[in-house]
């Protein structure tokens, strides 16, 4: 049930200072072994095990200690940021003591996922969000995204019902649920559940293709497993939901259409290892941008990156696939500029339970990659252009990895806000495929600087003028971000984003 609460924790000014962007703040040690010849087996996302504390070695925690005392990094919880960007608010959890996950915004309310349920805010005054409703429902990831009155709530884990009151359930057990559910929001301060809809190995995260009449729901799924009865192998493809608008209960999964074919019981994505060491399988995809006004979608799919054109929203058809099987290990989400000739990919090296931001790992493993998109129709192809990855290092106390980011909806310019958990948020220009460049960034010190503990910045996407982050463990921020570069941006006003349903932002 969704309760009301009005109260909202504005943060105090803490301490803060600017932090060098050069590559000087070394601290590495926790991952040599695991990630020094190749790149990690990815497990996907930190909520899909528990989320456990793990202890460092001596020696990394002392080279932590004293990169905070020489200024290196952050103190532990302490804030910093480039000069260009303010920080102006922070509201903690209250109800829910789940990670929190994805956001969607509509005119003035932002909608956060946790992996208790979600939380809707009222944004008007960016300077002092105000909790509108928290909906208990338990189900990782929650990725929230929403259309019109309705909202869409992706559940990964198998759970003994489709009802918010569900427990958790082995998946091996065929009464076990896992999939999409779907509420009435046009009353934001009373969300009501109105459907569920089951879909093979679940929902890790979903993409919307709204129409007028009906929304049809992309969902990304994966890790079968011959003892799952819902999730058998190869599960090579998406499941395509189909949401009658004036008959949400009516939803159903309409196709499920084969991304990878192949013969043989792993169809035809990536093989991983041992064919390659330390990438994972492809045996489904953990995220799709979709660009309805293009007919064009891009996958991020584990092992694989793929374009495909969704002229016909029920059976998309793949255009071009590609792989890097040198530094990428786990192909985990996708970003098309505004003339739909780019698509940044980003590698969740680790699954975001890792410290890979250091001078062990380097610049090219758990980064971004920058792609081209050359030719015209269905004979477009992806052209690997440059890895991006923040260019400061952290502790070995802190997850950091590429994860969710946006445009930043500036004429001529591809720019994006990008998160990267510990490793915080970072604004950056890629208008030069071949030299990408970082231009504003904000980050918290280490959760922990004797443990590797989960944290950071899910999800940082830019709305209406300013950032918002849904930060794992501290809850929701907002970021207003000055700058000559990005100004322009702020005249750019929408209605709705799903980050994952990329609009026309000068249409």
């Amino acid at each position: 049930m969704a309760t009301r609460e009005d109260a909202v924790t504005l943060l105090n000014r803490p301490r803060t200072r600017h932090r060098a962007t050069g590559v000087g703040a070394v601290v590495a040690g926790l991952l040599t072994a695991l990630l020094t010849a190749v790149p990690a087996a990815a497990t996907p996302d930190p909520g899909d095990g528990p989320a456990t504390r793990q202890e460092v070695s001596a020696g990394a925690e002392a080279q932590a200690a004293r990169a905070i005392a020489d200024g290196g990094i952050p103190g532990q919880d302490e804030i910093v940021h480039s000069a260009n960007i303010e920080h102006l608010a922070n509201v903690p959890k209250e109800a829910f003591t789940g990670l929190n996950s994805d956001l969607a915004f509509q005119g003035r309310y932002a909608f956060a996922g946790n992996y208790d349920g979600f939380r809707i805010f009222d944004i008007g005054n960016p300077k002092a969000p105000r909790t509108v409703a928290q909906v208990l429902c338990p189900g990782s990831q929650n990725d929230v995204s929403v259309s019109g009155d309705l909202l869409f709530l992706s559940t990964d884990s198998s759970r003994s019902d489709s009802s918010c009151n569900s427990t958790t359930q082995p998946a091996t057990e065929k009464s076990s649920w896992e999939g999409m559910k779907i509420f009435d929001i046009s009353d934001k301060a009373n969300p009501k559940y109105v459907a569920a809809v089951e879909t093979a190995c679940g929902s890790h995260t979903h993409s919307l293709v709204p129409e007028r009449r009906n929304v049809y729901i992309y969902v990304s799924s994966y890790s079968p497993s011959a003892t799952y009865p819902d999730c058998q192998p190869p599960h090579d493809g998406i499941s395509v939901i189909k949401v009658p608008r004036n008959a949400p209960e009516k939803a159903a999964v309409v196709s499920f259409p084969v991304l990878f074919p192949g013969e043989g019981p792993d169809g035809g994505g990536n093989p991983g290892a041992p064919t390659n060491p330390g990438v994972s399988k492809t045996t489904g995809c953990h995220d799709i941008t979709v660009l309805p006004e293009q007919d064009l979608a891009a996958g991020a799919c584990m092992g694989d990156g793929i374009l495909f054109s969704i002229k016909d929203p029920e059976h998309p058809k793949v255009i071009d696939q590609v792989e890097d099987n040198v530094n990428f290990a786990f192909w985990h989400s996708a970003t098309f500029n505004q003339k739909a000739n780019k698509v940044v990919f980003t590698d969740e090296l680790g699954g975001g339970g890792a410290a890979t931001c250091n001078a062990t790992v380097g610049p090219d493993r758990g980064a971004d990659g920058i792609y081209d998109i050359v030719g015209k129709g269905d004979r477009r192809k992806l052209v690997f252009r440059a890895y991006y990855k923040i260019p400061r290092h952290q502790a070995d106390t802190e997850n950091c990895v590429a994860h969710n980011g946006s445009l930043i909806p500036v004429k001529g310019k591809d720019i994006m806000v990008q998160a990267w958990y510990q490793g915080g948020v970072s604004v950056w220009d890629f208008t030069d495929s071949t030299a990408p460049k970082e231009i504003a960034y904000f980050e918290r010190g280490p959760l922990s600087t004797t443990t590797l503990s989960i944290g950071g910045s899910w999800s940082a996407y830019y709305y209406n003028g300013y950032i918002y982050s849904n930060d794992i463990a501290k809850g929701f921020d907002v970021l207003k971000l000055s700058d000559r570069r990005t100004d322009p941006a702020k005249r750019v006003r929408l209605r709705e984003l799903n980050v994952q349903t990329q609009p026309d932002y000068f249409d």
